[in-house]
């Protein structure tokens, strides 16, 4: 808040710093004259200290000085300013944003928007929709810059986005990014009046991944599991896991014999894992392999829920290598928990005549059984 308190954290910092002027209502600090860049002595901060000052004194009036920050000088040599954002649409809640940073980001307008929250291929999703994305993947001589570290950024900035409810607005900008660092240049965060209720703040569009959903669990060996929702990224376990199926698990599970290949299609894949979870919910039982230290799926769980009625069908798949492990009793616990949870008033699945294994799993866990046909015996609980 004074001269000599900028001085003692430059010479803390070490030379050159940057001097950035600290107010709570200007947003755009460069048109105010509110940034003084690479200050290489005491001498130079206490001229920037005044000289910001006198600038915004002078334009917008001294009650919006109200001190500055110091910061190390970065050199922006072989990289990029992005700008990575979130505000509330009034129909899609909170939105990102990302896209070209820096003074002129209003200018350039190369921004990109999507819905929180983002997985690694969302974010990647985004980056590529900019103009910007060419010039990121390296272009004339220049490294490309770590684009695996910027997806996390986005996958994180909108968990930030997603957990903090209380946030207007926020935006990074300018986000520096080169080859091997990504640096936050400037920050800008607005809050909801604390006036409102936390039910009367902006919903998200899109549900966010049920973390309440995930818990340990065990076969009747003793072997630990985790079973929680299904991510985007199970896709390449899931084709794993369909390597473990016999026919027969399969013609129990799809009431006919469906090839590997179509099982494990991308195109199938993607709907499969990628999923809305307020219309459906699948488990997926994880089981971390401690020879190889790999994930592997041993078996599928999903409640998908009926249009029109608060009542959802449920479906399951065991792996063959893992059957008669009290897999499938815990996993229909899982669901039929779910579904109280979820408020749904019922739950019911068709099950083949010839699968009885599954018939036993679901009268264990509650369900009622009654013969549909020949071919099919239907369960169904009510809660």
């Amino acid at each position: 808040k004074t001269e000599q308190e900028a001085v003692n954290w430059a010479n803390s910092l070490g030379y050159p710093v940057v001097l950035k002027l600290l107010s709570e209502t200007i947003t755009h600090k460069t048109d105010v004259g509110g940034v003084q860049l690479n200050l290489t002595d005491a001498e130079a901060v206490v001229w920037a200290y005044g000289s910001i000052k006198a600038s915004v004194s002078e334009k917008v009036g001294a009650e919006h000085f109200l001190g500055v920050t110091v910061q190390q000088m970065i050199s922006l040599d072989g990289g990029y300013e992005l700008i990575v954002g979130s505000s509330i649409d009034p129909q899609f809640g909170p939105v990102l944003v990302f896209g070209s940073g820096g003074q002129l980001v209003e200018i350039f307008r190369d921004r990109a928007i999507a819905l929180p929250p983002l997985n690694s291929t969302l974010a990647r999703r985004i980056i590529e929709q900019t103009q910007i994305y060419r010039a990121l993947q390296g272009v004339r001589g220049r490294q490309p810059v770590d684009l695996e570290a910027l997806e996390q950024l986005l996958v994180q900035f909108s968990q930030l986005v997603v957990e903090q409810c209380w946030i207007k607005e926020i935006d990074i900008n300018p986000l520096f990014v080169s080859s091997n660092q990504i640096i936050a240049l400037d920050a800008r965060v607005v809050l909801h009046k604390a006036d409102i209720s936390e039910e009367q703040l902006p919903k998200l569009a899109i549900r966010p991944y049920p973390t309440q959903y995930v818990s340990p669990g065990k076969l009747n060996d003793g072997t630990p599991i985790t079973i929680r929702p299904i991510r985007p990224e199970d896709e390449p376990l899931i084709v794993q896991f369909h390597k473990t199926l016999s026919e027969e698990s399969v013609y129990f599970r799809y009431f006919h014999l469906i090839k590997l290949g179509m099982r494990t299609a991308h195109e199938r894949l993607t709907r499969i894992c990628f999923i809305d979870y307020n219309r459906e919910m699948a488990l997926v039982a994880d089981y971390k392999n401690p020879e190889t230290e790999k994930h592997e799926i041993l078996a599928v769980g999903r409640l998908s829920k009926l249009h029109g009625i608060n009542e959802a069908e449920f479906a399951m798949l065991v792996g063959d290598p893992y059957q008669r492990r009290g897999l499938g009793t815990q996993l229909l616990e899982r669901l039929l928990q779910i579904g109280r949870d979820e408020q749904l008033d019922r739950i019911t699945a068709e099950i083949l005549a010839e699968n009885v294994p599954m018939q036993k799993v679901s009268e264990k866990v509650g369900f009622r059984l009654h013969r549909v046909g020949n071919d099919l015996v239907k369960a169904e609980i009510n809660f």
